[in-house]
């Protein structure tokens, strides 16, 4: 709704009217769609369309994703997705502040009206990982197979970009007498176009290491289930040595017996403790299935050229 108001008020203000037209020949006056006496304005959608127009920045992805998130969930409650869609969240509502600031100036910025989701406790429940398993079950389980579906389709540029996604580390800052009036949360500006400040990101990106656990983590499919998904929609032969060929070509995750066997792409792989083995996500399958399609592409990831089924 914030969005879509601001994207209203940029409209109006380069007199433009934000209205749906009557499809067909109508008169001077009578040109728009009317609702119970007003005009009807265009939905978030259209408002994406008419602003960016060809233009896809992860902005716009962002905010895509978001409304087919909500289409999705309509009026369902599912309390258990909001871990994994933080990143997406949280960008949504600084991209917001940021258009705010841009078009009509930083005294209409949102910062004393902001603030920061608190995690109150780092222990995970029982109930909540109950909670977790039953998102794999029913409606839930379509939701969770969009969020996966649209986050494997974007490219990489964008699924990695503060714009589309923003993730936080949450690091202890020690402070002495003199800083005990400072903020407890400080926001550390990247800018994304500065290579320098990209290569500090990743040097405590590498630092920290990120042990985020993706919705994909839901619905984990042993290496035997992979095979067997992606050779179902590929024209080609795929087996389990062919899927362990991809899995070193892309990196997802460390040999067998690393030394720290958790080192893994967490969007497509993790690594289960308990079994000491591995699980790949929905978006693993995707990947291959569309990655190996192509015969040479195939021969390049695998190593091996494709035999007919």
């Amino acid at each position: 709704m914030a969005w879509t108001a601001l994207l209203h008020a940029v409209f109006y203000r380069k007199k433009t009217k934000p209205w749906y037209k009557k499809k067909g020949k109508t008169s001077k006056g009578d040109r728009y769609v009317h609702v119970e006496g007003e005009p009807k304005h265009w939905e978030l959608s259209e408002c994406l369309k008419q602003y960016y127009g060809s233009d896809n920045p992860p902005e716009r992805k962002n905010l895509e994703f978001l409304i087919g998130l909500r289409n999705k969930i309509e009026h369902r409650h599912l309390p258990d997705l909001d871990a994994g869609l933080y990143g997406e969240c949280q960008a949504a509502l600084l991209n917001l502040e940021e258009m705010l600031a841009a078009q009509f100036g930083s005294d209409y910025a949102l910062a004393e009206q902001l603030a920061v989701s608190l995690q109150f406790s780092q222990v995970v429940p029982p109930e909540k990982k109950k909670a977790a398993k039953a998102l794999a079950a029913g409606a839930a389980k379509s939701v969770k197979e969009y969020v996966e579906k649209f986050r494997a389709g974007l490219p990489s540029s964008t699924l990695n970009s503060t714009k589309y996604s923003f993730s936080v580390f949450l690091v202890p800052k020690v402070a002495g007498k003199k800083e005990l009036a400072d903020a407890a949360v400080e926001f550390i500006k990247i800018d994304e176009s500065n290579s320098d400040d990209l290569a500090r990101l990743e040097k405590l990106n590498v630092l920290i290491k990120e042990k985020l656990i993706p919705i994909a983590n839901l619905d984990l499919h042993k290496p035997t289930q992979v095979v067997t998904k992606v050779r179902a929609k590929l024209p080609h032969r795929f087996t389990v040595a062919t899927h362990t060929a991809a899995w070193q070509h892309f990196k997802i995750r460390p040999k067998t017996g690393a030394g720290k066997p958790e080192t893994t792409d967490s969007k497509y792989c993790v690594y289960d403790a308990v079994h000491k083995d591995y699980l790949y996500t929905e978006a693993w399958v995707e990947k291959l299935s569309k990655d190996l399609v192509d015969v040479e592409a195939f021969k390049a990831i695998t190593g091996t050229p494709p035999v007919a089924k």
